[in-house]
């Protein structure tokens, strides 16, 4: 986690440097023709792996500036898979399928978000950085699902929820083999609703003008009425929430791509 921190940190100092160095001196205004802008992306943050989830976002520009530079109505939506620090591929034998020792729930976050972009730097008439400030919040949908393991015993196999197995075997015997289909329990999915709120910086990159290519970069607070058990404590002196969190931080990147209009 540390060391994606530092990652985004670099690659923000670098784009913000490149950013007003391409763009101190800019002047034009052609992009302001473009009222509206779609995109589509790829996201990582520091509560998931490397490929964090998917995003959608829509900016349509405001009649008004904020502080003489060019506002956009923001909306986007963004469903994430958030991971327990403690998350940690095993497996029984060489062989044998992949499994999270531990793991009882997954986390999905479905996040609708409305705010305000503000467009910092204009970039030249083909090229250079554009760079953006966004504001946004919405809620988040939670969505826990059951993690599902395969279990043997004999020649027989079966997969049953995470929940039921203690250690490396269910209660009737049965051993771990490997992690379960992923769709399996989604029926038995459990909802919860939070707030989230983020603030970011986007940087086009493209050098096609009706087209846009870029990387948004940010931070994100999100807040859930209860704790989310997505490894339990399975210390016989404590609760089993402990070690879980119903507050998340994390730091993102997303690199998008889409059209203006």
């Amino acid at each position: 986690m540390r060391t994606l921190y530092r990652l985004l940190g670099l690659a923000l100092g670098g784009l913000l440097v490149s950013g007003q160095a391409v763009t101190a001196q800019n002047t034009d205004a052609d992009d302001e023709s473009y009222h509206t802008i779609t995109t589509f992306g790829i996201t990582t943050n520091t509560n998931s792996g490397i490929i964090g989830g998917f995003s959608y976002r829509r900016s349509k520009l405001l009649a008004g500036k904020l502080m003489g530079m060019p506002q956009y109505r923001y909306l986007s939506i963004e469903i994430v898979n958030v991971k327990h620090p403690k998350e940690i591929q095993s497996s029984l034998n060489a062989v044998g399928s992949r499994y999270i020792d531990g793991k009882e729930n997954y986390l999905f976050v479905l996040r609708p978000q409305y705010g305000r972009e503000v467009k910092l730097f204009q970039r030249s008439s083909d090229e250079g950085i554009a760079v953006s400030g966004i504001l946004a919040a919405g809620p988040s949908l939670g969505i826990i699902k059951p993690y599902y393991l395969e279990v043997s015993y004999g020649n027989s196999s079966r997969t049953v929820p995470a929940s039921q197995v203690n250690g490396f075997a269910t209660a009737t015997g049965e051993t771990v083999t490997g992690a379960g289909g992923f769709f399996q329990g989604l029926d038995q999915s459990k909802l919860t609703v939070g707030l989230n709120v983020k603030a970011a910086l986007n940087f086009e990159l493209s050098a096609f003008r009706a087209n846009t290519t870029g990387v948004e970069i940010g931070f994100l607070a999100e807040m859930f009425p209860n704790k989310i058990v997505i490894i339990p404590n399975r210390s016989p002196n404590g609760n089993r929430e402990d070690g879980n969190r119903s507050f998340f931080t994390s730091a993102y990147l997303t690199l998008f791509f889409g059209s203006k209009k």
